[in-house]
């Protein structure tokens, strides 16, 4: 190769492409081009390492104790924290004949101090490259508001005034100090919040006396948020409790400040908050509908400004169940209020869903309600059917509340989770895993707890139960093969050269933590907080934990952008992507991902002895 042709292949490199002219100059003079026979060992454990080495063509393997840990193939580089560590950990050996470029160590150890962009790839973890990829992909703006801080946004002045003072004097004070909104402090230290739109509701439309003490418009219940907290859990408590303003305290506990939903609008240009008002104003159901016309519009707007997966989950999750519980409030029979628990469940019930895939709902009734069957029957019906017209699509399982095997009594319900542990077979394990995810969306949350509570009883004395609950991992394959390139399904004549990321990752790996938590009695539903519990408890070493979430977070995305994009092009909404359309980062990531993955299948198999169930 020219010296030409040698400076592109290595800017084809990533992280090469961050090689300044003179850096990029230096490699192109020192690296050679090597030979190498088939089972010719390239670089030893327990060796010191030479050379940085760029597989031009041929495959290598790094193995420890002739076992493959990895392959290496074209277009790829070995061993460079072997390099940084000047210590090779495994010995790296031709698989059939090779040619490589070599760069000197010390040439790459120079540059590497030089380079800070270098020098942060090859120090980072997995997980630390996963995560950086992420921020990566989202634009300046939207960068900087993820790691914003409320204290970065405009904070109007908290003005703290006695409850003594009159009407007319708190309007007085608001106009003088130029604030919407106004604090009183009564002399037990109690805080209430008086804001413009209570003049104008409570004391003009009332026509009350200009004289009458403030606190009689005044409210109590002030949400408290932290100046160091970031803007976006802002925005989500905004939108969780419907509130237009929160107020802003320091690390002291000291009142800073007043943030609304005005200063936060020059941040998200999404109409969170309005949808979020939309819903809890609306009365009938197609004021409901027009509401939930606008999840789409959020989300890709988010998505479209590189906001992250776990962040758009949680504002959609969050939006959805205000949604459900409020169609719940409109339809239901007044038999059913207080008196039974709407439960959301699967990918909903864990906060991870956020295009409207299917419905996975059930119906728990308290056993003394006072309904009939038909009552019943004709309501879950019509609850189903609107859903469906609301853009949630039927449940290809018929895992709907209009199905009665998922509405039922709560008594009916233990018998049901009694036989799904003691009879494990395949749909009653589904069953379990299905449930085990529910969470409650509208009614008496104390209704799911104490199931969920039944369902640990039931199996905890069961090892059988919870090694065949695992086992369900094994029915997939990973899609890395042996020689770290994809795998894919030739008999799918449907999606040749597609991945299903789903089925091959994202399940694996919800699984796997969902048999560990289940084990662990968690309450917890979301995959990503039940990693970081398990790793208080020690299942999880931080480091490992850290990868599973990023590379859940990962898949997650690209499953996201690939139904995006289908979507617009008004394709059918699908798990599976076609490598080839990933950049060469991309592409190393999601082997880094289902590496990972593997890796905590294998951890499962020996934990559960899947081997021997």
């Amino acid at each position: 190769m020219s010296i030409l042709e040698q400076k592109t292949f290595l800017t084809s490199i990533h992280p090469f492409e961050h090689l300044n002219k003179v850096q990029l100059e230096t490699f192109a003079e020192n690296i050679d081009i090597v030979y190498f026979k088939k089972n010719e060992i390239l670089q030893k454990q327990g060796s010191e390492p030479t050379h940085l080495y760029f597989v031009l063509k041929g495959i290598v393997q790094e193995t420890l104790n002739d076992e493959v840990l990895s392959i290496f193939s074209k277009n790829e580089i070995f061993d460079p924290i072997s390099l940084v560590e000047n210590y090779s950990k495994h010995t790296f050996i031709t698989a059939q004949e090779t040619i490589c470029y070599s760069l000197p160590r010390e040439i790459f150890i120079k540059t590497l101090h030089e380079n800070t962009e270098l020098e942060s790839f090859f120090f980072q973890t997995i997980s630390q490259k996963l995560n950086n990829h992420i921020n990566q992909e989202k634009n300046k703006d939207m960068a900087n508001i993820m790691v914003a801080k409320i204290k970065d946004a405009q904070i109007h002045p908290a003005v703290i005034i006695d409850t003594e003072k009159t009407i007319f004097e708190a309007a007085t004070i608001i106009k003088k100090e130029k604030v919407p909104t106004v604090l009183l402090k009564d002399q037990d230290g109690e805080m209430y919040i008086v804001t413009d739109s209570d003049f104008r509701q409570k004391v003009i439309l009332n026509r009350m006396d200009f004289d009458d003490k403030i606190v009689k418009i005044a409210s109590k219940g002030l949400v408290y948020v932290n100046e160091n907290d970031f803007l976006f859990n802002a925005q989500l408590i905004m939108a969780k409790h419907g509130l237009k303003r929160v107020v802003v305290k320091n690390n002291k506990g000291e009142i800073i400040g007043i943030l609304d939903q005005i200063s936060l609008s020059s941040f998200f240009a999404t109409n969170t908050f309005a949808v979020s008002n939309e819903i809890v104003k609306a009365e009938t159901v197609d004021e409901l509908k027009a509401a939930s016309h606008s999840f789409m519009k959020i989300i890709k707007s988010l998505n479209a400004k590189g906001v992250k997966i776990e962040f758009i989950s949680k504002l959609i999750n969050q939006l959805n169940r205000k949604l459900l519980n409020k169609l719940y409030n409109i339809l239901a029979p007044i038999q059913l209020q207080g008196k039974s628990c709407l439960v959301v469940m699967g990918s909903e019930g864990r906060g991870e869903q956020v295009l409207k895939t299917d419905q996975d709902n059930a119906l728990i009734i308290d056993d003394d309600c006072e309904i009939t069957d038909e009552e019943l029957q004709t309501f879950t019906n019509k609850f189903t059917d609107t859903l469906v017209d609301f853009g949630f699509p039927r449940c290809e399982g018929n895992i709907m509340v209009s199905n009665p095997y998922w509405c039922r009594r709560k008594s009916d319900f233990k018998d049901l989770i009694y036989s799904w542990v003691n009879e494990p077979n395949p749909d009653n394990l589904m069953n379990v895993a299905i449930f085990y995810d529910s969470v409650c969306a509208s009614g008496d949350i104390d209704i799911i707890l104490e199931l969920k509570e039944y369902l640990f009883k039931a199996g905890a004395d069961s090892q059988a139960f919870k090694s065949n609950f695992a086992k369900v991992i094994m029915n997939f394959d990973v899609p890395l093969g042996f020689f770290d390139g994809f795998v894919f399904d030739s008999a799918n004549n449907d999606h040749k050269n597609e991945l299903d990321i789903k089925k091959g990752g994202i399940f694996i790996l919800v699984q796997s933590v969902r048999a560990l938590s289940l084990e662990k009695k968690l309450f917890n539903t979301n995959t990503n907080k039940r990693i970081k519990v398990l790793t208080e408890q020690g299942v999880f070493d931080n480091e490992f934990a850290q990868e599973l979430i990023m590379a859940f977070n990962f898949l997650s995305n690209l499953k996201l952008k690939s139904n995006l994009e289908k979507l617009d092009k008004n394709e059918v909404i699908d798990n599976y992507i076609n490598p080839d359309n990933l950049n060469t980062m991309q592409k190393d990531l999601l082997k880094d991902s289902f590496k990972i993955i593997n890796k905590l299948k294998k951890k499962l198999e020996y934990h559960f002895k899947l081997n021997y169930v």
